[in-house]
């Protein structure tokens, strides 16, 4: 009995102290955790800068160097985007059409290692287009990969928003920025 006792306990002290382990597979440089996307839209109108960003708790592994797993692929509800303050949010959401379109979809696939840093092909899907990226440049920090993309509202078949007759118009360029934040 007390054998059974001690074989007991002693495997609950193995589990104890390989449960609280890290696996190993998180020091290994060609495995990225991703456990959140932000993406912002950064732009110009006559009366100033403007950013719009849509935060997306999204959990993916990246395996480079792999044939097995190595691409990313999220739906976003586009009503998630804020621009700060109301009137903004309402303009956008009406520009991009989100009652008609209510989600967008980001696809990173072929992601590479380019010195320290990474290589991707990128589709972005807003309204009914896509937008694609064979070779995008991801920028690798500690915390995050980063990506930009300069956009034209008349690229995806939209016209920039107006306001006042015309007295405050948003610019028809605008970069769309991507963060993959990392565990």
């Amino acid at each position: 009995m007390k054998r059974k006792i001690v074989f007991i306990i002693m495997g609950l002290v193995l589990f104890l102290l390989l449960g609280s382990a890290k696996p190993i597979f998180l020091n290994d440089p060609n495995i990225i955790i991703i456990n959140q996307i932000k993406i912002e839209i950064l732009g110009n109108s006559t009366v100033g800068k403007y950013k719009c960003d849509c935060p997306h708790t999204f959990q993916d592994t990246i395996f480079l160097n792999s044939t097995t797993k190595n691409s990313l692929k999220s739906e976003i509800s586009t009503a998630n985007f804020d621009c700060g303050n109301r009137i903004m949010n309402k303009d956008l959401k009406t520009t991009i059409k989100v009652t008609k379109f209510p989600k967008s979809t980001v696809t990173i696939t072929n992601i590479k290692p380019s010195g320290t840093d990474y290589k991707c092909s990128l589709n972005f899907k807003i309204t009914d287009k896509i937008l694609s990226y064979p070779n995008l440049a991801l920028k690798n920090t500690k915390d995050f990969l980063e990506g930009t993309v300069n956009v034209k509202f008349t690229d995806i078949g939209l016209e920039p928003p107006t306001k006042m007759g015309g007295v405050i118009k948003v610019k028809n360029e605008f970069v769309i920025h991507f963060i993959l934040y990392k565990s």
